[in-house]
């Protein structure tokens, strides 16, 4: 066999070797950027799925010192709205507390909204009458009177998460915010029973504030 001959083979074995480490290379770069996506995509879908929150769990200010003491029952309770009111609701937050669960609609325009909070059976969309889910073994509904379109109000209204919650809380499930509809911005609140519950206002900003017991 001539020098050339044997020289051939040879040749061919070293590409053959370089052209698998290429491979080999390439296989794993590959990979990395596999997982990368997967990794990216699994937690825009925890992200998703996750409870939506706002403004956490801080609802310390919120509170009133001369707050009315707790109802002994689950009648409604109403206020009305002060002359000439028209409000928007700016911002949605939940929080837990000694002996009780906080809801705050935070509000901004002219005067002082009125409200009507009460149990009911079901949820329903204001405008188009769909159903809507609500997390809990009860539903609290929150109608706020004196309100407005932000049009009329010259105040933008919240468009954060329609879904509120946060894990510290006892009684409260979630928060879901209807929005407003023909003079009426209303927001329901899912509950784990049928317990007491005290709304009252507080101004500078204006607030709406909901506080329900914790279960016996």
């Amino acid at each position: 066999m001539t020098a050339r001959h044997r020289l051939v083979p040879a040749v061919t074995a070293v590409l053959a070797l370089s052209a698998g480490l290429l491979a080999g290379c390439g296989g794993d770069g590959d990979d990395d950027a596999g997982a990368t996506t997967s990794s990216s995509t699994s937690s825009s879908a925890e992200e998703t799925s996750a409870p939506a929150t706002t403004g956490g769990g801080d609802t310390d200010g919120d509170g009133h010192t001369d707050a009315p003491p707790f109802p002994a029952n689950t009648e409604p309770d109403t206020e009305t709205p002060s002359t000439g009111a028209l409000l928007s609701v700016t911002d949605l937050r939940i929080g837990h507390h000694d002996g009780f669960d906080r809801v705050v609609l935070e509000m901004d325009g002219a005067g002082t909204p009125g409200w009507d909070v009460q149990y009911v059976d079901s949820a329903s969309s204001q405008g188009s009458g769909e159903a809507i889910d609500v997390e809990g073994s009860a539903i609290l509904r929150i109608v706020l009177t004196g309100v407005g379109y932000p049009d009329d109000t010259g105040v933008e209204e919240y468009s954060g998460p329609r879904r509120v919650s946060v894990a510290e809380t006892e009684t409260v499930t979630e928060l879901v915010f209807d929005g407003t509809f023909e003079g009426q911005t209303v927001a329901f609140v899912g509950t784990t029973a049928e317990v007491p519950f005290r709304v009252y206002l507080l101004e500078d900003p204006v607030r709406v504030v909901l506080e329900v017991t914790e279960e016996d």
